[in-house]
């Protein structure tokens, strides 16, 4: 999981602060000193972690903080503000041309998921700008380079335009920008060549395909994964090329987070989009203040909510929200709603998104096996239509039925039944603006209590009763004009 290690290391030593009721200069130089370890075996570059002290300490020497109300916090909050800065402060968008084409040259070393991001990206300008894209192949060194990224581009419906292994890359990307200007594509993607390591042939082919296209923007893809590594090869591309901005892959694998904490700092060149999967839905737009929470195990709640847009429609979430509100909720929306979370991404996941459960202990082993998702559709197809509009009818015999039709033993079945009616009858309270359901389930998972996540919980709870309650005064004027 990102950035794992790093993440247990600094709640380890914020977790100290908190227990304190007044904090002092030692115990300060105590909390720099853990973090400046936690942030060193994270392969976070040394000038960076050194900066990065400094600063912390520099804040929260002041007699403002030591002396204040709730020390603790406020170095924590010192903290996540410093990991934001050190990242970037906010979120850069990509380069655009005042008119079309934007060109985009995607350059890296072998290995790093350079034709995949390619691809992610084609697909995520189409779907959230309605973009027309052209994908060039001009790496024509690695063995099925070519085959890959027109596989890629197939499966996205996206074309692109190759002249095989035998023509000279500056050549194939000439006639490929004279075919996008005949075809008016806004966006033209240039998936370049790679090597093992930098060398002089592979930086001089990429300066005469930049002096040729003129790009808008030059990503470089590194492997977060390969920590200061990443950081240096950064540097070499930057050199030669002044890139425009980095493309972090294989981030979900990436325990550390070295070159995520390093390379802004080191280059000034932003991190614009991260890699956390293999299917090319899983790029992101790169939000340090995001990220710094999630490393703090603080959540990230927008993001959470944003992959839970992009997967729900708004005709679907209202049809939903009056089926809780009328209290008809029944299995069929439920296995709606697991097939919609299983397309959001792995569900340990997601539920780290949620502020408190990223820290919480009872979450620190939770291992989400897909397979359990799979068993309790087995368990729902296993239901006659009857039984799923009217989970009343389930007794003990057509438990029994099910279990035997789903290959799942009668317990099984029994737990999800009353997990579905809890779950039920809370979301009707809340749907209500009754918010005890909700927070007698963060008691149960301890995800309350006090600092930031509390108070992040407690801000969150108000906000969806506020909603609920909106909702409920809609519907009401809906059947009185009815």
């Amino acid at each position: 999981m990102a950035f794992e290690g790093l993440t247990e290391r600094l709640q380890n030593a914020m977790r100290k602060l908190r227990g304190k009721g007044k904090v002092s200069e030692s115990d300060l130089r105590e909390t720099m000193r853990e973090i400046r370890l936690a942030l060193l075996e994270a392969d976070v570059n040394f000038t960076v972690v050194k900066d990065f002290v400094k600063q912390v300490r520099d804040r929260a020497m002041g007699a403002d903080v030591l002396e204040g109300l709730n020390p603790a916090q406020q170095i924590v909050k010192i903290v996540d503000e410093e990991l934001t800065k050190t990242m970037g402060e906010e979120a850069v968008p990509l380069n655009k041309s005042a008119k079309i084409p934007t060109i985009i040259m995607m350059v890296g070393l072998q290995g790093a998921g350079k034709t995949t991001t390619a691809g992610k990206l084609a697909r995520k300008l189409k779907e959230d700008e309605n973009a027309r894209p052209l994908m060039i192949a001009a790496d024509v060194y690695r063995p099925a380079a070519i085959e890959q990224l027109v596989q890629v581009a197939g499966s996205i419906d996206v074309p692109v335009f190759e002249l095989g292994t035998d023509v000279n890359p500056v050549e194939i990307v000439r006639q490929g920008l004279a075919q996008a200007a005949d075809n008016h594509n806004d966006y033209i993607i240039i998936d370049t060549a790679g090597r093992l390591q930098i060398d002089e042939q592979l930086m001089n082919e990429l300066a005469e395909i930049k002096d040729l296209a003129h790009p808008d923007e030059i990503l470089l893809t590194v492997d977060a994964m390969t920590g200061q590594n990443a950081v240096a090869t950064a540097e070499g591309f930057n050199d030669k090329l002044d890139v425009t901005g980095v493309v972090l892959t294989k981030l979900d694998g990436d325990t550390r987070g070295g070159a995520a904490l390093s390379i802004r700092a080191v280059t000034g060149k932003p991190i614009k989009f991260i890699g956390q999967g293999e299917k090319l839905t899983d790029l992101d737009v790169f939000h340090p203040d995001r990220m710094a929470s999630r490393i703090l195990g603080m959540g990230d709640m927008l993001s959470l909510i944003e992959k839970t847009q992009k997967e729900y429609d708004e005709k679907q979430a209202q049809a939903l929200t009056e089926k809780i509100q009328e209290n008809s909720f029944d299995f069929n929306d439920f296995l709606d709603q697991l097939e919609q979370i299983q397309k959001m991404g792995p569900m340990d996941e997601l539920m780290k998104m949620i502020p408190g459960m990223a820290n919480n202990p009872a979450m620190k082993n939770v291992q989400v096996d897909p397979k359990d998702m799979n068993h309790l559709k087995a368990v729902v197809y296993s239901m006659t239509p009857a039984e799923r509009t009217n989970p009343d009818l389930l007794n003990p015999s057509r438990r029994r039925r099910i279990a035997a039709g789903a290959g799942r033993p009668i317990h099984e079945v029994n737990r999800m039944i009353k997990q579905f009616n809890q779950m039920k009858k809370m979301m009707n309270q809340m749907s209500k603006g009754n918010m005890s359901g909700m927070e007698q389930l963060m008691g149960n998972t301890g995800m309350g209590g006090g600092g930031i996540g509390g108070r992040m919980q407690k801000m969150a709870l108000n906000r969806m009763s506020r909603q609920m309650k909106k909702n409920k005064k809609k519907r009401l004027k809906r059947k009185k004009r009815k």
